[in-house]
């Protein structure tokens, strides 16, 4: 699980190529992504970084700041730049969806449709859940103590999936 916020500026990708490398060298070098307003400069980027050959083969070698979905040794997705474009939130929004479904390709509508919360932990979300539709009166006497947590455990979690990053707990309906 990543626990590092990413943003666009994060984003890297060390470019070589694949003769370079099958001849053991690793000459390249790390290319940040937000230099490069779409793919297609980003690539004539990396050919021009291996211009003493002439049709290089490149090969992303290693990547930091975006998620592995977007990244392949021998591609770099379009849609990384979709993803790069998205505002801070949103991309964490994004990222906590794919991390708590597991479905790479999710779109940031997937995510937010599905958002439905975050919290401190599952306890505080059965009982924000609960005052949220009125099944606690405002009036409840102050000796009744419900168990919050036995709630989420035995009744509610298995509704949600959720990611967990910096002590908060992100629920997804799915």
């Amino acid at each position: 699980m990543n626990t590092h916020t990413t943003t666009a500026s994060d984003a890297q990708v060390y470019v070589g190529t694949y003769a370079k490398y099958n001849n053991g060298d690793l000459t390249g070098q790390w290319l940040d992504l937000a230099d490069y307003p779409d793919r297609e400069s980003f690539l004539l980027a990396c050919r021009e970084l291996h211009s003493d050959e002439a049709d290089p083969e490149l090969m992303f070698q290693d990547f930091s700041g975006f998620p592995r979905a977007f990244y392949g040794e021998s591609e770099i997705k379009a849609d990384l730049w979709d993803w790069l474009a998205l505002h801070d939130d949103d991309r964490e929004l994004l990222e906590r969806y794919q991390d708590a479904t597991g479905n790479d390709s999710a779109t940031i509508e997937d995510a937010r449709d599905a958002h439905s919360g975050t919290y401190d932990s599952g306890a505080d979300a059965a009982q924000q859940m609960a005052e949220d539709c009125g099944d606690i009166p405002k009036d409840l006497p102050s000796w009744i103590v419900i168990d919050w947590e036995a709630s989420w455990n035995c009744n509610l979690q298995h509704d949600f999936s959720t990611s967990e990053k910096d002590g908060k707990i992100w629920l997804f309906h799915v």
